[in-house]
């Protein structure tokens, strides 16, 4: 009889300690998945915000404050024709 209700007793605990251990470790899955979720979000806002820098109107009105550079008119362009060696050469 005392080693029956032992045995039921080591099962009992087993049981226990296993559903605890799992429902901690099913806390910290869904920490685990909201924190993925937060950081998906970020890099998606980091990605946009690259976009945005990096666009031609941004960039084109940057080189004209900062660098001074500016689209020529038509009047300015100058097109040099291309010399016989650089036709040349395959």
């Amino acid at each position: 009889m005392f080693l029956g209700l032992l045995g039921f007793f080591l099962v009992a605990t087993g049981v226990i300690w296993r559903r605890s251990t799992g429902q901690a470790q099913s806390r910290e899955l869904g920490e685990l998945r909201q924190r993925r979720a937060a950081l998906e979000a970020q890099q998606a806002a980091l990605e946009g915000a690259i976009r945005d820098a990096s666009s031609r109107a941004r960039l084109g009105r940057i080189a004209e404050e900062r660098l001074g550079m500016r689209i020529p008119p038509d009047s300015l362009v100058i097109r040099l024709p291309r010399s016989t060696r650089d036709t040349a050469t395959p």
